[in-house]
């Protein structure tokens, strides 16, 4: 047991000095630690909302938007199928969410229901006499819930992740909620705008044939303008076809800029292949014509198409700020959400819960840290003092993993780390008194380090490893909160292994080396 190889001191001493230069830029101010050569850490502890404060979200997802669509999609599905069937028909239309149809040949309803069985899956089809009824499978209705709540958080996600925060926690909740907590931002209104929009976005054809005031023909529909408005206070509309000429998710990139010639703000966008092709066919095709770009139910800009634009790529202009070409562009990046959110519930943290919190959380970790140091050193004298310098790199390591991992730091976390303070020591008192025994038996000091070491060192895995698996549980099943303590008990096992085991058994060696006691006082 004396002897310790040169490796594993290297090693120790190394992960120990590691610790220490990524603890560092904890102390520095978040604009020092930031302005650091790139050779040197930088990352701090990424704080949780209850910590920094923040803005906590209970969004409710629109589904039924998503199936009235679905259902709609059904309704057009039909009519094509009876078409090509040479079907005659009557009443195809949607109630609730069922798709209802009369044929108006009896000899020819077998036919209609054997063409929707094999086209439309997922759907349960009845008739009566003439009438046919399409109605949702129970389990396609909550594949379509499923499926848009995810598709929600993925878009939500990629949105909150472009505005550049830490650690912001979406999840869902039941069937058709979702829980966004963001911390550290400043603007939740800002937050709010970027989060609401579904930015759903179609470019359409502008209708010019001259009609009768409100009068709006077949396959053509009224879009408002987003920003002009009549005198009265009504806004101005636009005619425009209602065939989708090429749709938003084409878009493969939306960024700022400014336009060279008028230096206002616009949104230049790219599309992929596809879209770039249709595109170019429909400005080639219809030169002069104004050519709307609808977002959200509203027409951003109608500007008349000069040229074929062949490039794949355009502008969108529309009297934009900056911080709007920003917003626009950051949503048509993320992609359209499926359906539309409403917001149930709104909380702002402010950062004064937080710092009582971290204030309340320093105290009990210093009279914790202060009540261990002692019991230590009166319990095992300089073994105990050898014991707590561990336990100082073992807080030391912990903080440096988290600013590695940017794992986020919450109020559950720093109870983490206070139990795992508490914690830290339990390796080392079985092992002191493993030796305490082997002492009071006669062995000599070397011979009882070793043994004490030897016969404590499998319970100690044993111990540490089930409640490692304990925090792994939580991390993987828990949510919020849970997950913060998972992270820090986590850790602090790992480093507390390490520390307790690695680190004083160094410490140890080494004071026998120099020592070479004939009795130990412990």
């Amino acid at each position: 047991m004396i002897y310790f190889a040169k490796w594993k001191i290297a090693m120790v001493l190394g992960v120990c000095l590691l610790g220490l230069t990524f603890l560092v830029p904890n102390f520095l101010s978040k604009e020092a630690a930031e302005g650091l050569p790139d050779y040197l850490p930088h990352k701090q502890i990424s704080l949780g909302l209850d910590l920094q404060g923040g803005v906590h979200l209970l969004i409710e997802v629109g589904v039924g938007t998503v199936i009235r669509e679905r259902a709609e999609s059904v309704r057009d599905d039909v009519r094509v199928t009876l078409r090509k069937a040479k079907i005659r028909y009557s009443g195809l239309g949607i109630n609730g969410t069922n798709v209802r149809v009369t044929i108006k040949d009896p000899a020819k309803v077998d036919q209609a229901v054997s063409l929707f069985t094999a086209d439309q899956a997922g759907m349960d089809i009845e008739n009566s006499g003439n009438n046919i009824t399409m109605a949702f499978s129970d389990k396609a209705l909550k594949e379509q819930k499923v499926g848009a709540v995810e598709q929600s958080v993925e878009v939500l996600r990629k949105r909150i992740d472009a505005l550049g925060v830490r650690e912001p926690t979406i999840i869902r909740q039941g069937d058709e909620r979702i829980l966004v907590q963001v911390p550290g931002i400043d603007d939740p209104e800002r937050l709010k705008t970027i989060i609401g929009k579904t930015a759903k976005m179609t470019f359409h054809l502008v209708d010019n044939r001259q009609l009768a005031p409100g009068r709006v023909p077949p396959g053509s529909m009224r879009v408002p303008d987003a920003q002009d408005k009549y005198q009265d206070g009504s806004p101005v509309t636009y005619l425009v076809q209602k065939r989708v000429m090429v749709s938003g998710e084409s878009l493969i990139d939306a960024q700022p800029s400014f336009d060279s010639r008028t230096n206002e703000a616009v949104v230049s966008f790219r599309f992929d292949t596809r879209g770039a092709r249709k595109f170019g066919d429909v400005t080639t095709k219809n030169v002069g014509v104004p050519f709307a770009i609808i977002l959200d139910g509203k027409v951003i800009t109608a500007p008349v198409i000069r040229e074929p634009i062949l490039g794949g790529s355009g502008q969108i202009s529309g009297r934009f700020t900056v911080q709007e070409t920003q917003d626009l562009s950051l949503l048509l990046r993320a992609g359209a959400l499926p359906a539309p959110l409403t917001f149930l519930e709104e909380r702002t943290v402010g950062p004064g819960m937080g710092a009582d919190s971290i204030a309340a959380g320093k105290i009990a970790a210093i009279v914790g840290l202060i009540a261990v140091i002692v019991f230590m050193v009166i319990s095992y004298g300089k073994f105990g003092g050898m014991a707590d310098v561990a336990l100082m790199m073992n807080i030391i390591l912990i903080g440096a993993a988290l600013s590695v991992l940017q794992a986020t730091l919450t109020l559950p976390g720093i109870a983490g780390v206070v139990l795992t303070i508490g914690m830290a020591v339990d390796a080392n008192v079985l092992i002191f008194e493993r030796i305490r025994e082997e002492v009071a038996v006669g062995r000599t000091p070397i011979s009882a380090v070793d043994a004490g070491y030897s016969r404590a060192i499998t319970t100690i895995i044993d111990a540490n490893v089930t409640t490692l698996i304990a925090a792994v549980l939580l991390y993987q099943f828990g949510s919020g909160p849970i997950r913060g303590f998972a992270v820090t008990l986590a850790i602090g096992i790992v480093t507390s292994m390490f520390t307790a085991i690695m680190l004083t058994r160094l410490m140890v060696v080494t004071w026998l080396r120099r020592n070479k006691p004939t009795k130990l006082e412990i």
